[in-house]
């Protein structure tokens, strides 16, 4: 009997332990998955950043004024602004706002609502993407041998922001075990996003903004992590490159980088990611952010695009269209709900704002709310958190004594009818 040569032993033992490898890889979870792709595929010295939470962690809105916000106010925005997009070529901009605004578990009695679990499918699973775009489009999810990454920028089908799929996702309470189907790969979960986004960071980015939100709901209590490179990262440094740069330039005239930067101190105050020195730096930007908007508001409540420049905008008023004033008041509003009273205007410049915007909003028909989809869920989210209530349960609540009404899809507005008004009076 002929015996096996070392050479051929060698290779049968390395096929079972490959394959033996392959049943375990197909077996694990995400982060053992993740922890696998890293020493397989060398890369190079990224090190998977610890998640110790299965939901990401919220940062409550501070304050419930329904003398600031009522609840028909909050119901008539909230109706302008419900998912109701055309199933083809679904924009992912306009998908990953409504998202953020109502959460994964959102239900609606109107049928031409979509759910937050619709809308989560497509922004998460490749064959639910193709229905909507069809199988010429490039991937939203794209397939990397250490993660998913997602497509981002001005080409056509793809999130617009770096890392703003993420975050958006993120803030509407998606799990880390969420499923993420690429378009030939079924193991793949948030998680493997999450961790793809940490690897492939760099600070000279153009845009930090979402990535700071992203990263800070899920890997906070860790201050810094290791990215690809050998580069050590940390919340200290995301925090000074949100600080860079005159104010106006960031996105939506700059009220996302206040947004963020509260957020980091909301997170300051609960995990301690930063050091002393970036936190007075930070604060002492707020504060500065505050006086300038004190300063900047006109008589009607509402602020500019330009409203980093204080007085002078008031002084020197510019020509623009009315979403830059969307843009700018309804973000501040948003960043301001989670502020401490401290960093606030005076208590009547907020009212004065919140009824500018609810008027505004009030008056916009279903066409130019979809055009302005992205500016006007700002301010859905704003006022809910002004009422320190979600959207989508406050939206349950209110129709189960306002049930839906297929009358009012023809003007698209919430008709102030007589029992609304006594029914919103007792609500």
């Amino acid at each position: 009997m002929k015996k096996n040569s070392p050479l051929k032993s060698f290779g049968i033992v390395q096929g079972i332990v490959i394959g033996a490898f392959a049943i375990a890889f197909a077996l694990s979870n995400a982060q053992a998955r993740t922890s696998i792709k890293v020493h397989l595929f060398g890369e190079e010295a990224f090190q998977p950043v610890p998640i110790t939470r299965e939901e990401p962690y919220r940062v409550q809105p501070l304050y419930d004024r329904p003398d600031l916000v009522s609840d028909e106010d909050l119901a008539a925005v909230l109706e302008k602004i419900q998912p109701r997009f055309d199933a083809l070529e679904m924009k992912p901009n306009h998908i990953e706002h409504s998202l953020r605004t109502w959460g994964v578990a959102a239900t609606f009695e109107n049928p031409n609502a979509i759910s937050g679990q619709e809308m989560l499918s497509f922004l998460t699973d490749h064959g639910a993407y193709i229905e909507s775009w069809g199988k010429k489009m490039r991937p939203l999810l794209e397939e990397e041998p250490t993660g998913i990454r997602i497509r981002w920028g001005k080409e056509t089908g793809a999130s617009y922001h770096h890392d703003h799929w993420l975050a958006c996702i993120t803030e509407a309470g998606a799990k880390l075990s969420t499923p993420v189907y690429g378009p030939s790969r079924r193991n793949d979960t948030l998680y493997d996003v999450v961790q793809e986004s940490l690897r492939d960071f760099r600070l000279d980015e153009r845009e930090v903004e979402w990535t700071a939100m992203a990263f800070g709901l899920w890997i906070t209590p860790e201050r810094e992590w290791i990215g690809s490179g050998g580069r050590v990262y940390s919340f200290d440094l995301i925090a000074r490159r949100l600080l860079r740069g005159q104010k106006e330039l960031g996105v939506c005239s700059g009220t996302h980088r206040v947004y963020s930067l509260m957020l980091l101190i909301r997170l300051d105050d609960e995990f301690d990611v930063l050091t002393d020195p970036v936190r007075n730096d930070v604060y002492a930007h707020l504060e500065d952010v505050r006086d300038l908007i004190i300063a900047s508001q006109f008589p009607d409540g509402s602020w500019p695009g330009n409203w980093p420049d204080g007085s002078d905008a008031v002084k020197y008023p510019k020509e623009e269209e009315l979403h830059k004033k969307v843009i700018a008041t309804g973000h501040h509003l948003e960043w301001l709900s989670i502020a401490p009273p401290d960093l606030h205007p005076p208590e009547e410049q907020i009212r004065k704002a919140i009824d500018w915007i609810v008027e505004v909003t009030r008056s916009q028909t279903r066409a130019e709310i979809k055009a302005r989809y992205t500016f006007f869920s700002h301010v859905g989210t704003a006022l809910a958190n002004w009422r320190q209530v979600h959207p989508a349960d406050f939206w349950k609540e209110w129709e189960r004594e306002h049930p839906y009404d297929p009358s009012l899809e023809d003007d698209g507005s919430l008709k102030k009818s007589e029992n609304q008004r006594s029914s919103a009076a007792g609500h």
